[in-house]
C-alpha cells in the first residue's frame, strides 16, 4: 500500500496532470488510493487525491462516513459554485478542516455550500453531478489537491487561524492557535 505523503512535499504543491489513459495503471492506483484512505485511522480521511500518496494525478476518492462506499472522482472541474458559503464544515461540530498530509493542524474555511462537479469515472465515462453539504467541502478541498493547493492557504487567504492539536495537563487532546510570523 502507498503511504500518505505530507508537507512539505513539492507534489502537494505542483498542480497534477490530466488522466487520459483508463487502463490497467489507473486501476491500480485507484485501488491504492482506496486501501490508503481506509488505512487513515488518526485523523479519520473522507478523502484523498492522488497527490497525497506522491502521484502528480487528477484523482480523488471520497468516503463522508466510514459506512459510505468510496466514490472516484477523475479529471474534477467544478463548473458552478453556489454564491451561499459555510462557515467551515458543515455537519461538523468544531467546524475545523484537516487534511491527511498536514497532520495535528486544523483550520475553518469557508466553501460553496453547493457545487457542480464535472468528471469522469474510472472507465472514462463523463458525468455532471451536483452535491451540497459535507461532500461538496470535501470536494472542494480534493479538487484543490489536484490543483496544488493545500487547505491552509485557503485559511490564510480568508485570514482565518490554524490550530495544532496538542495534549493539556491530563493528556486530553486539545487545539492550540498557531502563530505564524
Amino acid at each position: 500500500m502507498k503511504s500518505i505523503v505530507t508537507t512539505p512535499n513539492p507534489v502537494l504543491s505542483t498542480p497534477a496532470r490530466s488522466v487520459t489513459s483508463f487502463d490497467k495503471r489507473l486501476a491500480k492506483l485507484i485501488r491504492d488510493m482506496k486501501a490508503a484512505l481506509r488505512a487513515a485511522t488518526n485523523p479519520k480521511g473522507v478523502g484523498l487525491a492522488a497527490p497525497q500518496i506522491g502521484q502528480a494525478w487528477r484523482i480523488f476518492v471520497t468516503r463522508p462516513t466510514e459506512k459510505s462506499a468510496i466514490r472516484v472522482f477523475i479529471n474534477p472541474k467544478i463548473i458552478h459554485m453556489s454564491e451561499s458559503i459555510t462557515d467551515g464544515v458543515p455537519e461538523r461540530e468544531n467546524k475545523l478542516e484537516g487534511c491527511l498530509s498536514i497532520p495535528k493542524i486544523w483550520g475553518r474555511v469557508k466553501r460553496a455550500t453547493q457545487l457542480t462537479l464535472k468528471y469522469q469515472d474510472e472507465s472514462g465515462g463523463i458525468h455532471t453531478e451536483k452535491f451540497s453539504g459535507f461532500l461538496a467541502t470535501i470536494i472542494q478541498h480534493e479538487t484543490d489537491h489536484t490543483n496544488g493547493v493545500l487547505f491552509v492557504q485557503r485559511v490564510l487567504e480568508q485570514k482565518g487561524k490554524l490550530y495544532q492539536t496538542a495534549l493539556d495537563e491530563d493528556k486530553k487532546e486539545i487545539l492550540e492557535e498557531v502563530t505564524i510570523f
